[in-house]
């Protein structure tokens, strides 16, 4: 147990290098950035216990917002508290949203990214392959042999697929369902923790309320709530952006949002962080950080809220079961992203022959890095794009 006073095995500083390096390095999506975050610090290096890295992955799936930002931030939280939740939070998006800004820039600059297409077509198909691969690992260790928690899995698996979005309730019931089964309650006061969580989310809105520029304003309100209202991983953002950016505010044409988010697939670190080069295109800088401001404050505030009730509480029998039922619940939620991701990813026969390189590969050689097969297959796609499409 980490208790508040144990001597963490590591110094802040080495866990906010090492979020840099991930943020930096780290591609695939929320899957494999969580897939990385066991395999480095509970596995490899022993810094966090495998119950903290579960009541941080079942915390970041129950609150909204991007699931590896919220999970970073409250494996910061650990040891380090709220200094370690915020530096590690920053640590882990800024790389990708400096390299996202700067795409914008030239985006803007040299009338659109043609090139763009060709790398998304070979880097999509890679990263199927590395998502596959981390939701393959999480499931082997997370569900288990545990028969309720398979079909709590598959179910959230199928659910996902059919309506290509992530149901936040069905997490909560989820939980409540095991806890229910292995660790009946003689008291019904779990429901403290979510009514914390629910505070923050008008008093981010009403603070980006206040900004003078109409436009930046706007901005700040719509990503506020896209930080607020969305949950799971940064993949069900999309749908949600997509409505109020295209259809709703006609910031982004059809093009523009449909590289956005190759973009976001492109670059390291948090999917979400889409939302940076959304903003540029639309207000310039000021934009891009108001829209990842927006974003990301309430995932945070939503993280270190509840964080004490979830160390305080962690390690009640009822707590664990509820904590494995929403794990169960949100790995095969995860599971079932990679079949709806594929679907738009794997297109044709080059494309379904990169991911299943991709995955022999990783089966294969397990240190091979993953930022290596991207380069490699955005190399491939820059070769066969043109070629299939001229």
């Amino acid at each position: 147990m980490n208790a508040p006073h144990d001597r963490p095995a590591y110094t802040l500083r080495q866990l906010v290098m090492y979020f840099v390096r991930l943020g930096a390095l780290g591609f695939g999506g929320p899957v494999a950035l969580a897939g990385h975050m066991r395999r480095d610090l509970v596995e490899a290096r022993q810094w966090i216990t495998d119950g903290d890295y579960k009541e941080g992955l079942a915390l970041a799936q129950l609150a909204p917002g991007p699931l590896a930002a919220q999970l970073a931030i409250y494996l910061g939280y650990v040891h380090y508290r709220i200094l370690g939740a915020t530096l590690v939070g920053i640590a882990f998006v800024l790389p990708s949203f400096l390299m996202v800004v700067a795409l914008g820039w030239a985006y803007v600059r040299f009338g659109g990214l043609t090139w763009m297409q060709s790398v998304f077509y070979g880097v999509g198909a890679a990263v199927i392959g590395i998502i596959a691969i981390s939701a393959y690992k999480l499931t082997t260790r997370s569900v288990g042999k545990d028969k309720l928690l398979w079909a709590i899995y598959l179910l959230l698996c199928a659910v996902t697929v059919i309506t290509e979005s992530e149901v936040a309730w069905l997490f909560l019931a989820s939980g409540v369902l095991v806890w229910l089964w292995r660790a009946p309650p003689k008291w019904l006061g779990h429901g403290r923790a979510n009514a914390i969580a629910a505070i923050p989310a008008p008093a981010a809105s009403a603070l980006l309320g206040t900004i003078d520029w109409p436009l930046l304003s706007q901005i700040g309100l719509f990503f506020a709530k896209a930080g607020a209202f969305v949950f799971g991983s940064g993949l069900a953002i999309v749908p949600f952006l997509y409505g109020g950016v295209v259809t709703e505010y006609h910031w982004l044409n059809e093009k523009q949002f449909v590289d956005a988010v190759a973009v976001a697939m492109i670059t390291p670190g948090p999917v979400v962080i889409t939302v940076g080069f959304i903003g540029y295109l639309v207000a310039g800088l000021p934009g891009a950080c108001v829209a990842a401001a927006g974003t990301f404050l309430p995932c945070y505030l939503f993280t270190i809220l509840p964080a004490p009730y979830f160390k305080k509480y962690g390690k009640l029998p009822a707590i664990l079961a509820f904590v494995d039922g929403v794990t169960a619940a949100a790995v095969g939620a995860i599971s079932g992203a990679v079949i709806v991701l594929a679907r738009r990813s794997i297109v044709d026969v080059p494309t379904v022959l990169l991911a299943v390189v991709t995955v022999a590969l990783l089966l294969r050689f397990r240190k091979l890095p993953e930022p290596a097969i991207v380069a490699g297959a955005a190399a491939l796609g820059l070769l066969i794009y043109p070629l299939l499409h001229h």
